[in-house]
């Protein structure tokens, strides 16, 4: 992340954000980020903040203040625009670094870790916020090891181990079960479950789904990551 931010340059190799080579400044130009500890100057509000980041983006005038105003609302801090950072709690801060990562209206938003030290009603406003952005057409590159979140939210993950990707692809394919099929009926009555087979027009019921059972993504990260025991070896005989 810190290569593609332009934060590290990398031993070997190049990374290109939207065609544009991630040393150059022009390809941050369109790219929003939230740090894991994000820093903020406590004393300024929060429209304060997001006037500070807009003017950095190049805003000014009328078009910032709607801007920043509006980017209060979509995060739900309209009611605290005019308090000092300094009283916010570390989900308000989570929130308003989200409004500072999308006031320039980035088309990459990239997030380390948007709900470490967030409590759970605040990790959920969050996990939602981040859900609408992806509606938006935004994309979202998530850092995170909490990853019943990362299930709910990410189409495709990539899982690193000791600094190796190890495992790559759509969340669908990596976690279904191979060899299964899984059957979701409404309105399937006790007989018809009891009879699993049976068609589920015979009962009334409607077939919403057909799919292959998902394992939990945490325990795929512990299946791939984990070293396999080794086969006790057999003792070898004397004479």
């Amino acid at each position: 992340m810190k290569i593609l931010l332009g934060l590290v340059s990398p031993t070997a190799g190049s990374s290109f954000i939207f065609n544009v080579n991630s040393k150059q400044v022009e390809s941050r130009e369109s790219v929003g980020f939230l740090p894991e500890n994000p820093y903020f100057y406590k004393y300024l509000t929060g429209l304060e903040t997001l006037l500070f980041f807009g003017k950095l983006c190049g805003l000014q005038g009328k078009p910032l203040q709607e801007k920043a105003r509006h980017m209060l609302q979509t995060v739900g801090l309209s009611d605290a625009a005019d308090r000092r950072l300094g009283g916010y709690s570390k989900g308000m801060l989570q929130r308003i670094g989200l409004a500072q990562a999308l006031i320039g209206d980035p088309h990459l938003l990239v997030l380390d870790e948007p709900t470490a030290g967030v409590d759970p009603a605040g990790s959920h406003e969050i996990r939602d916020l981040i859900l609408q952005f992806k509606s938006q057409g935004i994309t979202v590159l998530l850092c995170s090891h909490m990853l019943n979140q990362v299930q709910e939210i990410c189409d495709r993950i990539g899982v690193m181990n000791h600094g190796k990707l190890v495992a790559e692809g759509r969340l669908d394919d990596l976690i279904s079960a191979p060899n299964q099929t899984e059957l979701v009926l409404e309105n399937a009555s006790p007989s018809l479950i009891e009879a699993f087979g049976r068609l589920a027009t015979d009962s009334g019921a409607r077939l919403l789904d057909q799919r292959k059972p998902h394992a939990d993504l945490e325990r795929f990260f512990l299946k791939i990551t984990q070293p396999k025991p080794e086969a006790p070896s057999t003792p070898g005989r004397t004479s």
